[in-house]
């Protein structure tokens, strides 16, 4: 069952390119882009390192694994501090709070590739990229609409907190690596890693949905794409989620590359997840149907 909330179409969900521009958000991304670039010519092995741990524990344990396929989709169920942990990586990604996020994940899969989907292509691959975090509500969403797809995360109050200060996490993260290696390593592990992450995440929402392969009939245009899961530790097989939204599996073959599933399965190896669901392609137990193959 597909974790969405059904509400009417409602017309404050429609997004516009002539809507406000976000000036502090667009600034804040121009300062990191520019910190990025500078973060290259203080290379060393370190910094790199620095880089890979801090985008590990941001994208894979915190919205891959966290934000995505734990909270938005309820696709496995770990304890209270276990779900607090991977919220917490989360906010490392700096990708606005856990109740925005999921609200905005929701509503795109709510309304994909319409007018209300936050970051769809068919108003422009920049604008699924980027364009919709620079102008709209983007991850800044209305109390009443957060109100109606987050609901579970509304009541919980770590959710509410560390949404508030979501960006406090980077901020002790930029200070814990100043002190082991200085400036230099707060580019690599915050800035440029940010940087990163950012393009892999939004990738998602616009390449997935242009270019690759297609296994499943879906209602809309979403692609599996094995060099974006590469970048995304897994969350590139957008044609697999799209069909299947709820599974904690999206990479469905062996050759499907899924390292946020494969640390899903060892968490419920040792006890830390339960409730796993993963679609069996096999089985096809699901009403979304492989397509088949021409005669």
């Amino acid at each position: 069952m597909q974790n969405v909330v059904e509400i009417n179409q409602s017309k404050e969900l429609k997004q516009s390119k002539t809507t406000p521009i976000q000036w502090v958000t667009g600034a804040f991304v121009v300062t990191f882009h520019i910190m990025a670039i500078w973060a290259l010519f203080t290379f060393s092995w370190g910094n790199l390192l620095a880089a890979v741990i801090t985008w590990w524990i941001a994208g894979s344990w915190g919205i891959g694994m966290g934000y995505h396929r734990l909270l938005t989709h309820g696709g496995f169920k770990t304890p209270k501090w276990m779900e607090y942990f991977l919220t917490t990586c989360g906010t490392l990604g700096l990708q606005s709070g856990s109740l925005n996020w999921v609200t905005t994940h929701r509503i795109h899969h709510a309304f994909t590739e319409t007018d209300k989907d936050p970051h769809s292509p068919r108003e422009g691959t920049f604008w699924a990229h980027m364009g919709w975090i620079l102008q709209g509500t983007a991850q800044n969403q209305p109390e009443d609409v957060v109100r109606r797809y987050a609901p579970d995360l509304l009541k919980d109050k770590f959710h509410v907190f560390s949404s508030k200060y979501y960006y406090v996490t980077p901020i002790i993260v930029g200070a814990i690596l100043f002190a082991i290696g200085g400036w230099s390593m707060v580019l690599w592990g915050i800035f440029l890693r940010q940087v990163i992450g950012w393009h892999s995440t939004w990738l998602v929402n616009s390449a997935t949905h242009l270019w690759g392969t297609r296994r499943f009939d879906t209602h809309d245009d979403s692609r599996n794409n094995g060099l974006i899961a590469a970048l995304t530790f897994g969350e590139g097989w957008h044609n697999n989620h799209h069909a299947n939204p709820r599974s904690a599996r999206h990479g469905l073959a062996w050759y499907e590359f899924d390292p946020n599933w494969a640390q899903i399965r060892f968490l419920e190896k040792i006890g830390l997840a339960e409730r796993v669901y993963a679609y069996n392609l096999e089985k096809q137990t699901d009403e979304a149907k492989p397509l088949r193959k021409a005669a």
